[in-house]
């Protein structure tokens, strides 16, 4: 295999000997990484920020004087910008309260029933009228749907059991039992949520556009230019060609792709810290997983290089061999987007053999803390298998004259 071993040196060299691709492919990635997940994270810790500190602009139509005192004891007219009208000017006005409150002139409105007081005092028996409050509100306007939660968690809650006070007296007779919860979770999937539904797609994305980027160039591009010509008139057995490129290119996009993949697992607590959630959780990366997850992505990316390069092999040129691979991609980005939905269900253990899916999934258990070494040792093997066939039809392809010279 010394064949082998100057081609992988003449490829790596190629690319480590050029400070432009040294840059594009393993600098400017985690540069991007960064760059996007922290702008990603202040823009949403301002938009934050703004939506909390604004004060809500609302309007109260018809409210009794027991509301008012509502109002007062839990600050709501501290915190928001409370108008009071009468049913009077809000009859005359009605619709554009109503424009105001879609157009985010105005952030709620809360109207009254006119003889609110004289039905709840009314209220003798099961049918008697009930009073009602009716509040307008925009899901759409961030600032509207804000003062609607914080109205019906601060102010109507506590104007309610003040009614139900007056009315019952002793509130905790109504209390006919009490629910007290304690949370139980895994200490090793506390914090992973996120990162092992967003990292298996993401991987399985960045593996297949950093091998289609090299692979279609390596191979269509050198066959277009004629050099790969040239190199099959080397005293050099054509199998020898076909795993040098392959296992070179195996290792550049997977340095490229580990780049993107640690960057991001680094840059986004930038993103989750913007978005007020909780940090991620990298207890999961240990000797053993971080092994596991090593092996699975180098056997993926050696997969994808494998793939790409038996569908350029028979192209004519990067154009057509594109055109040829596009579908695929489609189908990986189908594959990756379907484990951001399995939902730790559990499954029959020749699933995790299936190229891509199952690999994204045995990436999905490492990343939430509990690797199942049946699942990783099925991926392993269906990804062996796989490589195998497409590395066989790639050798083949390459002993074709016909392919090689007139496709």
């Amino acid at each position: 295999m010394k064949g082998a071993k100057r081609i992988i040196k003449k490829e790596l060299a190629r690319v480590f000997k050029d400070k432009k691709l040294i840059f594009t492919m393993f600098i400017m990635p985690a540069i991007l990484m960064f760059a996007i997940y922290g702008l990603i994270g202040t823009l949403m810790k301002s938009m934050n920020s703004d939506i909390t500190e604004h004060r809500d602009v609302v309007t109260i139509v018809n409210a009794p004087a027991s509301f008012k005192e509502t109002v007062k004891a839990t600050g709501y007219d501290v915190m928001a910008s409370v108008a009071y009208t009468d049913a009077s000017s809000y009859t005359t006005n009605k619709s554009q309260y109503r424009d105001d409150v879609e157009n985010g002139a105005l952030d709620l409105l809360v109207v009254f029933d006119e003889d609110f007081d004289e039905a709840f005092n009314a209220y003798a028996k099961n049918g008697d009228r009930i009073p009602s409050i009716d509040v307008f509100y925009n899901s759409t306007e961030n600032y509207s749907s804000k003062a609607h939660n914080v109205f019906n968690t601060l102010v109507a809650n506590s104007y309610r059991q003040a009614l139900q006070t007056v009315r019952f007296g002793d509130l905790e007779r109504l209390e006919v039992f009490s629910v007290n919860e304690e949370l139980i979770e895994k200490e090793a999937k506390k914090g992973t949520e996120f990162l092992s539904t967003m990292l298996p797609y993401m991987i399985v994305i960045m593996l297949f556009s950093s091998a289609m980027g090299l692979t279609v160039d390596a191979i269509a591009g050198e066959k277009e230019r004629g050099t790969l010509a040239s190199m099959l008139l080397a005293p050099i057995s054509r199998t020898e060609i076909v795993v040098g490129k392959l296992v070179s290119l195996s290792i550049i996009s997977t340095l490229s792709a580990l780049v993107y993949c640690v960057s991001m697992i680094f840059a986004m607590p930038m993103m989750q810290e913007g978005m007020g959630a909780g940090g991620v959780n990298l207890s999961f990366i240990g000797i053993d997983t971080g092994l596991m997850l090593l092996a699975t992505i180098v056997l993926m990316n050696l997969l994808f290089v494998s793939l790409i390069s038996a569908v350029s092999i028979c192209a004519k040129d990067t154009k057509t061999a594109s055109s040829l691979i596009a579908p695929m991609y489609i189908v990986v980005i189908m594959a990756g987007v379907m484990t951001m939905f399995a939902g730790g269900s559990e499954m029959a253990i020749w699933k995790y053999a299936i190229p891509v899916y199952g690999n994204a999934l045995v990436v999905q258990q490492i990343c939430s803390g509990e690797p199942q070494l049946g699942s990783f040792l099925a991926t392993i093997v269906g990804l062996v298998a796989a490589i195998a066939i497409l590395v066989g039809l790639t050798s083949k392809a390459f002993n074709s004259e016909k392919i090689m010279f007139n496709a």
